[in-house]
């Protein structure tokens, strides 16, 4: 893992989404499922995943979710249930009420919170498969009060056998029970638009591969998204008190999610820099997925040694990144200068798997430094918000005219005149419809 200063480490990191190749096949895919509804979406299920089905083999059935609870260790039921009894927890806190202010004139100003009616969760296959996605996913929609959840996971997640059985206790302790085996561009394409098996949804949730990140990016409008989300990132700020094995553990956690993570530890110590180096090739030797680390942290990684804490924190404001740990002697004192990471775990026992999984806190969270001005998944995504307003005769009489010049400054005479004619009615007047 190389080590370097900080004006040697280009702290802007640019991700192209898609070749336009990539990004051609996916619009494609997009307008076939449009036009051809399941037709299409079989097809390309047997194309891409080598899987053939018929329309009513999409739906996973309730004989299945059950069976798979065969499949797996009770130790994992027994782990996925705690784990989202702590998220369910955490979320619950985050839930908001519709509200309205009655004035003394009678006016009444408010909000209106509703849940969204229907949502789509993508849960993804391939190079792993991620149980702990679906509680992250589903538990925050539950805690708004979403009707329909539906989720969508490649057929051949878990190999032979089907659908990875592990996702499917996660679906089941989450209480999903609308699950189609269908993955892919095509199967953001059918949750978004519809097919003659599939209702569409009004939002779409969920990681995946870059056909799924361009699907999404390609239905945005049609129906809302979660995020655009890019490569898995970890900072690690720590001072000379830092126990190299834990840093080198925890850069590594990430590095194997995919060969473009990104891994980087900030210090102003030189010895720690050299000591977290040589911890991470020989934890390397003995990481199964060597190769993806690895690729990782020679690619994207890299070890920046800073002059000092302030410009530590300066690097890792700039990096805004996905996951941080504050690994020093004193972490709670240097929260407050933290002002862009989607995610701030605090001190040596923190290590991000924690909150990866258990604690609570979501780990859908805002990568390629747009923690600058996004957030991590929570309630407040899967609701939606209605202005109220009940104006008075009072209140209209009294802010009429202003209102009136708001609107003519603006060259809206239709606007103005809305106001003016109940002012006329009202016998307080106006300026005449052609006064400006």
């Amino acid at each position: 893992m190389k080590v370097v200063s900080s004006k040697d480490f280009k702290l802007e990191r640019e991700v192209e989404y898609g070749t336009p190749e990539q990004n051609q096949a996916v619009k494609e895919i997009v307008t076939a499922i449009k036009k051809e509804g399941d037709t299409a979406l079989l097809r390309y299920t047997a194309q891409f995943d080598r899987v053939t089905l018929t329309p009513n083999q999409l739906r996973v059935t309730p004989e299945e979710l059950q069976a798979a609870y065969g499949r797996v260790e009770e130790s994992f039921v027994s782990a996925i249930q705690a784990a989202a009894a702590n998220i369910r927890a955490f979320h619950a806190r985050q839930k908001r009420n519709s509200w309205m202010d009655l004035q003394p004139d009678g006016t009444i100003l408010g909000q209106i919170i509703r849940p969204l009616k229907r949502v789509g969760v993508y849960v993804p296959g391939g190079k792993a498969a991620y149980p702990s996605s679906v509680l992250m996913n589903v538990i925050p929609a539950q805690i708004a009060g979403v009707p329909e959840i539906v989720m969508v996971t490649p057929p051949s997640t878990g190999g032979k056998e089907g659908i990875d059985p592990y996702i499917l206790v996660a679906a089941a302790e989450a209480g999903v029970n609308e699950i189609y085996r269908v993955g892919g561009a095509q199967a953001v394409a059918a949750l978004a638009f519809g097919t003659e098996s599939i209702a569409p949804v009004d939002k779409i949730c969920g990681p995946g591969n870059i056909y799924v990140a361009l699907a999404k990016r390609e239905v945005y409008g049609a129906v809302d998204i979660d995020s655009i989300a890019g490569p898995s990132e970890i900072v690690v700020l720590a001072d000379e008190t830092a126990e190299p094995a834990y840093v080198a553990a925890d850069l590594l956690s990430q590095a194997e999610h995919d060969e473009m993570a990104s891994a980087i530890l900030v210090t102003p110590s030189q010895s720690l820099a050299e000591s977290v180096a040589a911890e991470v090739e020989r934890q390397l030797q003995e990481l199964p997925r060597q190769a993806i680390a690895r690729s990782s942290v020679e690619n994207y990684g890299a070890i920046i040694v800073v002059e000092s804490m302030e410009e530590g924190i300066s690097v890792v404001n700039r990096l805004a990144p996905e996951h941080l740990e504050i690994v020093v002697e004193d972490p709670m004192g240097l929260v407050g200068s933290i002002e862009n990471a989607g995610a701030i775990f605090l001190g040596a026992y923190s290590s991000e798997p924690v909150g990866d999984y258990f604690a609570g806190p979501n780990h859908i969270i805002p990568t390629n430094g747009t923690a600058r001005f996004s957030s991590p998944v929570d309630v407040d995504d899967f609701i939606k918000k209605s202005s109220l307003i009940y104006y008075s005769k009072e209140a209209l009489l009294r802010d009429g005219k202003t209102i009136i010049e708001l609107a003519r400054r603006e060259g809206l005479e239709g606007h103005a005149r809305a106001i003016e004619i109940r002012l006329k009615n009202e016998g307080k007047g106006g300026d005449g419809y052609g006064e400006q």
